[in-house]
Order: C-alpha cells, then sequence, then structure tokens
C-alpha cells in the first residue's frame, strides 16, 4: 500500500442480553468514534494511513477504546452487516429525519444496515472510480450477515436491502452506477442526482431550501463507489462490516490495486491485472456478476475466479455469512445469543490485530 488509505467501520451496539441499545455516550470515549444513523450504530474511523501497520495500530487504539466505553456502560460492540431482526429506531438528527421523510418506508434498510467505507488517497480519480467500481464483487470476500429483518435473505443480506429495499424511486442514489470517462462526467451525475432528489424531495413535503442546508450533492447519493470533493478521496462503500483483521486485510489488498492506477491505465478488455494495464469487465457482465457475489457469496467459480484475476486469495479470507445462513428465519432470541458470540469475536480479533503479518502484495498476472 503506497496511497495513504482510510478505514471506517460501523458496529452495532448492544447491552449485556445481546439486545440493540444506544451508544451515542460510547461516541464520547475519542475523537474518531461518531454516532451514526440510528441509535444502536457507532462508526469508528482511522486516520489516513500509508501502510497496513499503520492501518492496524490506528484501528486497534480506536477500536480498543470503544470496547471499553462500552463495557464500562454494561455495553458490546458487534461487526455484521445487518443487526438480523429488525432495527426501527427514530433517526435522531435532522439529516436523518430528512432522510426518513424523503425515503418513507425505504428508510428501513438505511436503518438495518452496517457497512466498512475504504478512502483511498485521490491521485487518478477517474480510473479510481473505474476500478473501485469493478472490484464490486470483493464484498464477498467479507459478507458477514445473510439475515435481513429476521429472514434469509442473500450472502450479503446488507448489499441487497441498501440497493434494491429503498424501493425503485431510490435505486438509483444506492446501487452501482457504471463507469465515467472523466471526473467531470462523474461530478455531473452527482449534481443532476441531486437535482432529482431534491425534487423527491419536494414531493414529499420537504423545501428544497431545506435539502440544500442539511445535504450536499456527494451526502445525497450513497451508491457503492463515491468521489469525496472534500476529503479528497475516492470511497468504496460496497462491503459489509466485518471483523477489524479482515477488514484491514481488504483494505491492503485493494488499495494496493488502486496504487497501480497511478502507473497504468484501466480500460474495458480482459479483467484482471497486467503489466501495462488494469482490465475491467464491460459494466453489463460486471454488474450480474456482482449481483451474484451479493446473492452467493463466494460459493459460485466465476467469482472465485474473477476475483483471483485481481490477486485476491479468496483462501485467506473467511466471510462470516458463509456460516450463519443454516435456518430460513432468525428468532430474535438466537438473534441476542448471535449478536454476544460475534461481539466476543471482535474483542478477541482486536486483542491480535497487531499480531497479524501484513498482507503479501497482489498477485499480477501476466498478460
Amino acid at each position: 500500500m503506497t496511497l495513504t488509505t482510510g478505514i471506517e467501520l460501523e458496529l452495532w451496539v448492544i447491552d449485556e442480553h445481546g439486545c440493540l441499545c444506544g451508544g451515542r455516550q460510547i461516541a464520547d470515549a475519542h475523537e474518531r468514534i461518531e454516532p451514526e444513523f440510528v441509535g444502536p450504530l457507532l462508526e469508528v474511523r482511522t486516520a489516513p494511513r500509508d501502510s497496513e501497520v499503520a492501518l492496524r495500530r490506528d484501528l486497534e487504539d480506536v477500536l480498543g477504546t470503544a470496547i471499553r466505553a462500552a463495557r464500562a456502560e454494561g455495553k458490546r460492540l458487534v461487526p455484521l452487516g445487518t443487526p438480523l431482526t429488525e432495527v426501527d429506531d427514530p433517526a435522531p438528527s435532522e439529516r436523518g429525519e430528512l432522510f426518513e421523510r424523503i425515503y418513507g418506508d425505504g428508510v428501513r434498510a438505511a436503518k438495518n444496515c452496517a457497512g466498512t467505507h475504504l478512502h483511498f488517497e485521490r491521485t487518478e480519480p477517474t480510473s479510481q472510480l473505474n476500478l473501485l467500481t469493478a472490484l464490486d464483487p470483493a464484498l464477498a470476500l467479507v459478507s458477514s450477515s445473510p439475515y435481513y429483518c429476521g429472514q434469509r435473505s442473500q450472502r450479503s443480506a446488507r448489499a441487497h436491502a441498501y440497493r434494491r429495499e429503498c424501493g425503485t424511486a431510490f435505486t438509483p442514489y444506492c446501487d452501482l452506477w457504471s463507469y465515467v470517462d472523466s471526473v467531470a462526467e462523474w461530478e455531473d451525475r452527482v449534481d443532476r442526482a441531486f437535482e432529482s432528489f431534491t425534487s423527491l424531495a419536494a414531493e414529499r413535503g420537504v423545501s428544497p431550501s431545506r435539502v440544500e442546508r442539511a445535504f450536499t450533492p456527494e451526502d445525497a447519493v450513497l451508491n457503492p463507489v463515491r468521489l469525496r470533493r472534500c476529503q479528497p478521496t475516492v470511497e468504496w462503500r460496497a462491503p459489509d462490516a466485518a471483523l477489524p483483521s479482515e477488514v484491514v486485510s481488504l483494505a491492503a489488498d485493494v488499495g494496493g490495486l488502486v496504487a497501480q492506477t497511478e502507473e497504468a491505465p484501466v480500460t474495458v478488455g480482459d479483467p484482471g491485472v497486467y503489466d501495462d494495464r488494469v482490465g475491467v469487465p464491460a459494466f453489463d457482465d460486471l454488474y450480474d456478476l456482482s449481483r451474484v457475489a451479493i446473492a452467493f457469496g463466494l460459493s459460485p467459480e466465476p467469482v472465485r475466479d474473477y476475483l483471483q484475476r485481481f490477486g485476491f486469495g479468496c483462501s485467506t479470507y473467511d466471510p462470516l455469512s458463509e456460516r450463519l445462513g443454516g435456518s430460513e428465519a432468525v428468532s430474535e432470541e438466537r438473534a441476542r445469543e448471535m449478536r454476544l458470540e460475534q461481539a466476543r469475536r471482535l474483542e478477541a480479533d482486536v486483542a491480535g490485530l497487531l499480531d497479524v503479518e501484513p498482507s503479501p502484495p497482489s498477485r499480477v498476472e501476466e498478460a
């Protein structure tokens, strides 16, 4: 990893019985712990770091603080893509309240999803946007929950719900966007999407002036890949919340690929990393493969073959959703037990976060 990379990891808050509960007071323990969209959800962040070792140290520091603060309150933290059963808490912020009014029933998906956001230093933004779009199937490496609102859904229930359960009017703001030829084209898409979002809001009784006070164009689009103007970074939002060690490994693997865009063009063609280029598939083919990865995880051979072409060692990842989907439905009692199990796994994972060997550089496939 040569580009600076930052991690944002969302975590559910539970009490000693495994019930979801508020965690805003935990955020007071560290400047890089933030309350999220609903009360039982927090986000922990690293600073931008230029090595996997530095990312591990930073994440271990922030998460260790968060875990200790939670335990002092009789609470635990859980790294799952969904809370397994439904969260229906009201959104505590003005922005959250507006999302509820604008999205209506579609806001249920946002309230029941926890993800990982990776921020890569912006150097070749067009190539970075297109490559991160093409890496969407890599979300299967860390899919952590097959359940959405109590029912078995897909291997990444979060990705499916976030992109598809928000309602047809809002899918364009949450689904994967196609490749672009320039930053100007991307920014024009964002601006046009914001205009449409403002019009939808007006239909639901929220004035354009209020929308503009609460949102920026880039904040209104929640797609798996975003170009951040203020940081400046290219943000990859495809993966579920997962164990920190796997999140850091994924950040290192993806960061190594993103760094190659400084030297090699990203071209549509035969997918994989070559001496003189990084190849990505036609977008329609990618979109179909991404849907397979969301639905079935790493099980389908085309998903594994595709990821291996980019140097991912699929066998080095252990996506939790592969092991959680035994029954068609999950009861509230079982969900509490599962959350407690994953809280224990998180604590053990953080305790060993600095003992893990850094990932080797992504393997390069010869042309």
